[in-house]
């Protein structure tokens, strides 16, 4: 059962409010100052707020300016409940972040069509969300009645890719979202001596591209097809018009797409100050984590020497030799030149 906390001046209307949600099976908790409102979002943390706007004390914006300065309350779906219908009453809530707004008097079912509303989309936005084309679509059904990122895919352009084509380089400025349709990508940078660190890879279902369309910059980063691969191209206005959609929905896209942000920092430290064991060890289990979707079939990762030694962060040589000594070991196996994991459990422990 959803929590809705009602914070209403007017005895009346306070309790009009709560008999309606009462009946349509929320349970109702009321509040008949701002000061009052507060403390009970904060001490209950409800599923949505009901605000009227003038009271005394704190009035409606005065609440929704303290709960949305603090992180357990600030994604609460908040809807203003006033008498003020002047357009310049409404666009000066909907800025300060309020998800709707209704003039008195209103009918019963218009509150709860906006309540339902907003739960629904609310739900959808605390999901988990993955970070492939799914996960997007569920996230623009939420706030938008548009086209879902997969109508754009659909009729996006679609590129096709050969192995070690270059998708964009360093410098390059942004004009898409890119999106694996099929095949391997992978992003690196290139050292004034000449090297390469790898620091992403990217599989089928993945986006990639999108840090330079969120800041607005030139790529950092060269991105390049690992084997053949095909591309749909979303175009960077498409995917602004998503960021722009709501601000509660920018701050979640771009946590879900920034996800391995962490991970990306770990695996930078790591080839900065591991051992060459433990840099090659982590290099293959990253390969298998990424890529090796048949579980019950086992992966064999296909990629030259040089390429996987980027990824790890050494020189091709030193890493031949330390994947001589984990064959010897019997932690892989390579036959054809491809490699096996053989113990994926010792070559966890030697990563820990």
């Amino acid at each position: 059962m959803k929590t809705i906390l009602v914070i209403e001046d007017n005895e009346d209307i306070r309790e009009n409010v709560a008999e309606i949600l009462t009946l349509s099976d929320y349970k109702v908790l009321t509040a008949a100052n701002g000061k009052e409102g507060v403390e009970a979002a904060q001490q209950n943390k409800p599923d949505l707020i009901i605000c009227d706007i003038m009271m005394p004390g704190i009035d409606g914006y005065g609440v929704l300016h303290v709960l949305h300065k603090e992180p357990q309350t600030q994604n609460i779906p908040f809807i203003f409940l006033t008498s003020k219908s002047e357009r310049s009453d409404f666009r000066a809530a909907m800025e300060m972040g309020a998800d709707d707004y209704i003039t008195k008097p209103f009918a019963g079912n218009e509150l709860l069509n906006a309540i339902e509303s907003r739960l629904r989309k609310n739900d959808i936005i605390k999901k988990s969300l993955t970070s492939d084309l799914e996960g997007l679509n569920e996230l623009r059904t939420a706030v938008s009645t548009g086209k879902t990122l997969e109508d754009l895919t659909a009729e996006s352009n679609v590129s096709d890719y050969k192995k070690r084509q270059v998708i964009y380089k360093t410098g390059n400025h942004p004009h898409y979202l890119y999106y694996i349709l099929k095949g391997k990508v992978k992003s690196y940078k290139t050292h004034e001596d000449g090297k390469d660190l790898v620091i992403d890879l990217y599989n089928q279902g993945d986006f990639f591209g999108y840090t330079a369309l969120l800041e607005n910059s030139p790529y950092k980063e060269t991105a390049e097809a690992i084997e053949e691969t095909e591309l749909a191209l979303i175009a960077r206005k498409d995917f602004e018009e998503l960021l722009n959609s709501n601000p509660a929905i920018a701050r979640k896209l771009i946590a879900l797409l920034s996800k391995n942000i962490v991970a990306k920092e770990e695996q930078l430290l790591g080839i900065a100050y591991n051992t060459l064991r433990k840099k090659v060890a982590e290099a293959l289990i990253s390969m298998q984590k990424k890529y090796h979707i048949n579980k019950k079939e086992p992966y064999l990762i296909d990629i030259s020497r040089e390429e996987l030694a980027t990824i790890a962060g050494t020189a091709t040589e030193s890493l031949i030799r330390t994947l001589s000594d984990f064959k010897s070991e019997n932690l892989v196996d390579i036959k054809t030149g491809k490699i096996i994991i053989v113990d994926e459990k010792k070559l966890n422990n030697l990563i820990r």
